[in-house]
């Protein structure tokens, strides 16, 4: 196994975002499209994460999220990835939600506390690039 390195670089992707749930049956809508979308059904429910402006009013979401994207690839064998973010952000009592791809991980911090994450992620000794 491949531990993480300590000091995590990451990206802000611009805008905000919503995390919508639908009917577990429903098809992928149309307006689920952006720079960053992630699609998860379950027997439970169809999760989308999208730009918060392209989500109509009458949908079930939680919008303005943040995106912040870890920089990778990191192998499947890398351990600790998440929780080097993960774990500061708790001791602060910042939620996040966390989506991983092939080749990196993605997080979410509420938009009402993104500033506040970026310094505690910094004190942390984790670097955003721009």
């Amino acid at each position: 196994m491949k531990a993480a390195r300590k000091g995590q670089r990451f990206r802000a992707l611009p805008g905000s975002y919503a995390v919508c749930r639908l009917p577990p049956a429903a098809a992928v809508p149309p307006w689920a499209v952006g720079p960053f979308v992630n699609v998860t059904r379950t027997a439970d429910e169809l999760a989308l994460i999208c730009p918060a402006e392209r989500v109509p009013g009458a949908v079930r979401a939680e919008r303005g999220w943040r995106v912040l994207k870890l920089v990778g690839p990191f192998p499947f064998s890398a351990t600790g990835v998440l929780s080097s973010i993960a774990a500061p952000l708790a001791r602060a009592g910042i939620s996040l939600l966390s989506i991983a791809t092939y080749d990196t991980d993605y997080f979410l911090v509420s938009g009402e506390r993104y500033d506040e994450a970026l310094a505690v992620l910094a004190e942390a000794g984790h670097r955003q690039l721009r």
